[in-house]
């Protein structure tokens, strides 16, 4: 049953579902009622040819899985990473002026999870702290949704790292903006690449990482460690070797598995993978652009992430950083390490948590949050109505300035 288990859970990896510095455009978007969620389709965003990707066409209706509030004022801008890959993004700022502080705002750059799109989780994110007094941005990194960047649908843990950097760029430049008080939220997969930025660039006053998965941990060593050796990884290098020489014979780079549609989820379907599959593959959170709601990330769409420790000087962020994570998460294990690394401190969670209010850590400016009977997923939107929104709030309210 455990090689069933893990067997499962690397194909999930595999579907991808688990895993900027001039503001050049500032498109107004369609203000109007939200639309409603979009059901799932059969339909598969095609890879655009690269001249193609050089000039972003962003849609101007409203595609979110999330209503527009009435709180906040909506765009769409581009800006640039340092490799010239034009990235998108959607812009929420309060329409309350008065929580500007000298005319100008606090301000975050959000992205995540692994596989998903700015019209998913992030971008409901975004907007929730903008209606709380911050313009955010919420972005589609490099090779997926409507950022540019060719061939489609990898992830590269330099690369992506650099989107949230550019973002800050943008962010930093911005006359509305305050450049002192620059925030980041990185979710799922995206944690793991806003810790390593903050490592990175002091700019980044603070830091979330919410239900995050260390991307080279779980690539190089499998769930929960389990594959930990140089025979694991040995097989993994063969085969992304082999995979490598036929998609360059091929003239084109292979993709892996999709995740499973609700009716071919079973008993023996892993929990967490049911969550996954519930949250991408229905109306709950499906998107046409979105890699883990279609077609999966390449197979070698990921394959440096095996040997690049993305949390390699974790140990040395001098500023703040909150790490949330759910009690049930299967993923939990990954903010445990993250927080041990930044802080040297062995973390001990009860094994019964009191389920009305959240478990907390502190060592330092370094803190673990824990949600509760929640799992990975349920940080994901808020139909769980878990996400700690006020407690980031007060992070980034209490740390940027």
């Amino acid at each position: 049953m455990k090689s069933k288990i893990l067997t499962a859970a690397f194909a999930v990896l595999a579907a991808g579902s688990l895993m900027a510095c001039c503001p050049e455009k500032e498109n107004n978007a369609a203000q109007g009622a939200a639309a409603p969620a979009a059901q799932p389709t059969q339909e598969a965003a095609q890879p655009a040819p690269e001249k193609d990707m050089n000039k972003l066409t962003l849609t101007t209706e409203w595609d979110k899985v999330f209503p527009l509030s009435e709180k906040v004022e909506h765009s769409k801008i581009t800006f640039h990473n340092r490799y010239g890959i034009e990235l998108a993004a959607d812009l929420y700022m309060p329409k309350d002026t008065s929580l500007k502080v000298n005319g100008k705002f606090p301000a975050l750059a959000v992205s995540g999870p692994f596989g998903a799109v700015k019209e998913q989780v992030s971008g409901l994110y975004a907007q929730r702290m903008a209606e709380r007094g911050f313009l955010t941005i919420a972005f589609d990194p490099s090779f997926t949704g409507e950022s540019g960047g060719e061939p489609r649908r990898i992830a590269s843990p330099d690369i992506n790292t650099e989107d949230f950097l550019a973002a800050v760029d943008y962010l930093s430049v911005r006359e509305d903006v305050d450049a002192e008080k620059i925030g980041i939220i990185g979710i799922c997969g995206w944690g793991g690449m806003a810790i390593n930025a903050a490592a990175l660039d002091p700019r980044i006053k603070a830091t979330v990482a919410s239900t995050m998965y260390d991307m080279t941990r779980v690539s190089s060593n499998g769930y929960n460690d389990a594959n930990d050796n140089k025979a694991a990884r040995d097989q993994m290098r063969i085969a992304m070797a082999k995979q490598r020489t036929e998609d360059y014979k091929n003239g084109d780079y292979k993709s892996a598995p999709v995740l499973l549609d609700p009716d071919q989820l079973t008993d023996d379907t892993p929990q967490f993978a049911k969550d996954y599959t519930n949250f991408y593959k229905t109306p709950r959170g499906y998107h046409k652009r979105s890699v883990g709601s279609n077609e999966g990330w390449r197979i070698t769409g990921t394959q440096s992430f095996i040997n690049q420790p993305l949390l390699a000087y974790a140990h040395e962020i001098s500023n703040p950083v909150l790490l949330i994570h759910g009690e049930k998460a299967h993923s939990r294990y990954f903010s445990e390490g993250a927080f041990e690394k930044m802080t040297g401190k062995k973390v001990k969670i009860p094994a019964k948590l009191d389920a009305s209010k959240n478990w907390s850590m502190t060592v330092g400016n370094k803190e673990l949050l824990i949600v509760p009977g929640a799992v990975h997923t349920d940080l994901y939107d808020d139909r769980a109505n878990v996400i700690p929104y006020d407690k980031m709030v007060d992070f980034f309210k209490t740390n940027l300035k």
